[in-house]
């Protein structure tokens, strides 16, 4: 058994935004719970760079596409440290060797049975999400573009049944309930068949070749989202993807389609396994608006955690999105949230605990029955709200333990208690330090080692320190950040 998580591959036509930043904690959370738990995880990551919007990108900056994608490749694949993510492979779809080939098999096996037909069409196209559209699309300004053209079709129609049945057996499970509502919605109201290529003269030459047929490329969405399986190669298809164990994509809810329709059309037509589970997240926005540089709405999350700290970047993307619902990002939330719960909520009761333990106790303090109340249920808490998506809920599970304890503290009085009473309160805050650090591990790895340290084990405790720097109030207004790149496959 195993899990294995992944986050979406965003296109890399700009810098990376707050909105990657939340996907990309919220999956590195997923897969550092599991792994403290004791089970084998491999979480991936990595970019879109194969989209008609990194050419079109490339072009208005005037730098060839091959430089341009790399720059912000790197650029993603960097978030790593600032965010302290965990990420056990990075795959880019243009530069890894793993991807074309695992593409092109996966058309063949679809092509085996019959899966595509040229066909021209006509239509109108979004640039912004790459698919054609009805009419204005929802996610992005502006009218889309009349285009007419001869593509590969895929018949997605043939596995409306299979789908529907997938999801409505929970064999894929998607998360919150809303999301998987409207996908059921859209399926039961009947699929038509996609385009799945694009001229190759149009892409520039850049995309994937079709199989036998050099003059198109891959639609990058059929391209991106076989980056799940082409990451996997040798034994790790194996053991990631045929086996027995959880196979969970995090995603935007703007791209549920994509992975709750298409994606598993695809898989079912190449004879492959599907995912066990979609969690779907809501949207960042600035006063209101999705984030954007060109309407002036940013945030660029390496500039946030550089001046910040990592610590309070994620603990406000954890404790404040919803598991439905657009959620406003400003820096003013940031710093309430980071200094009322790190800095003058934990951080106060760790440091006031380790010094009542020198001050009243040389330092030392005996073994404690495990503490009953909120401490006691809080692995379970925590636990149950991750397996629903809950991030918030999670975070509310920890802030319970901590509120409690700070309670303990003024109730307790123990700088008025000797003997056996006073023993018993350290010990008991000791005790509940210690575990809500440890479940602290996979949402702030980097606080949870400095409080391990400091906690220590045994009957020893450390030094007191402050592990929180208060923030007091946030910096003034600063340039927006490069543009967000819709996030694909």
């Amino acid at each position: 058994m195993g899990f294995y998580v992944t986050t979406a591959i965003p296109y890399v036509n700009a810098a990376p935004h707050l909105g990657h930043a939340l996907e990309l904690v919220q999956a590195d959370v997923l897969a550092r719970h599991r792994r403290l738990r004791g089970e084998h995880v491999r979480f991936l990551t990595g970019t879109d760079d194969n989209a008609l919007k990194n050419v079109t990108a490339a072009r208005a900056a005037g730098v060839g596409v091959r430089a341009f994608v790399d720059a912000n490749a790197a650029r993603f694949a960097a978030l790593r440290g600032p965010l302290d993510l965990s990420f056990d492979d990075f795959i880019r779809t243009s530069a890894d060797p793993r991807h074309a080939a695992g593409v092109e098999r996966l058309w063949r096996a679809g092509a085996a049975r019959d899966d595509f037909y040229p066909r021209s069409y006509r239509g109108l196209y979004c640039p912004g999400c790459e698919q054609f559209v009805d009419g204005p699309c929802a996610e992005h300004p502006g009218e889309p573009e009349a285009v007419e053209e001869v593509n590969w079709f895929f018949r997605l129609s043939r596995y409306t049944g299979k789908i529907l049945e997938a999801l409505e057996t929970a064999t894929v499970r998607i998360e919150p309930a809303a999301r998987r509502n409207e996908v059921l919605a859209f399926v039961r109201a009947g699929l038509r068949d996609i385009s799945v290529s694009r001229p190759a003269a149009r892409a520039g030459g850049w995309g994937i070749p079709v199989p036998g047929d050099p003059d198109q490329v891959v639609y990058v969405w059929w391209d991106a989202l076989a980056n799940y399986v082409t990451a996997l190669d040798g034994g790790l298809y194996e053991r990631w993807w045929a086996g027995d164990g959880e196979r969970v994509h995090v995603i935007g809810k703007g791209i549920v389609r994509f992975h709750a329709v298409y994606w598993l059309a695809l898989l079912i037509s190449a004879g492959l396994p599907l995912p066990t589970a979609i969690f779907v997240h809501d949207y960042l926005t600035v006063d209101g608006a999705k984030l954007s540089k060109s309407a002036g709405h940013a945030a660029d999350p390496v500039d946030l955690a550089g001046h910040y700290g990592t610590d309070a970047l994620r603990w406000w993307l954890l404790r404040e999105v919803p598991p439905v619902g657009d959620t406003d990002f400003t820096e003013e939330r940031l710093v309430r949230r980071a200094d009322r719960e790190l800095a003058n909520g934990l951080g106060n009761l760790v440091n006031r605990t380790l010094t009542l333990v020198h001050r009243r106790a040389g330092g030392r303090v005996r073994a404690a029955e495990p503490a009953a109340g909120a401490v006691a249920l809080l692995p379970g808490r925590i636990d149950r709200a991750l397996a629903r998506f809950d991030l918030r809920a999670a975070t509310d599970a920890l802030w319970s333990v901590v509120e409690e304890a700070n309670r303990l503290v003024e109730t307790a009085r123990p700088w008025q208690l000797t003997g056996a009473g006073l023993d018993e309160v350290l010990g008991t805050l000791v005790y509940t330090c210690r575990n809500v650090t440890a479940e602290l591990r996979p949402f702030l790895p980097g606080a949870a080692a400095r409080l391990e340290a400091q906690l220590g084990a045994g009957a020893e405790v450390g030094t007191p320190a402050p592990a929180f720097q208060r923030i007091s109030r946030p910096r003034e207004c600063r340039a927006a950040s490069p543009d967000p790149a819709p996030t694909s496959g």
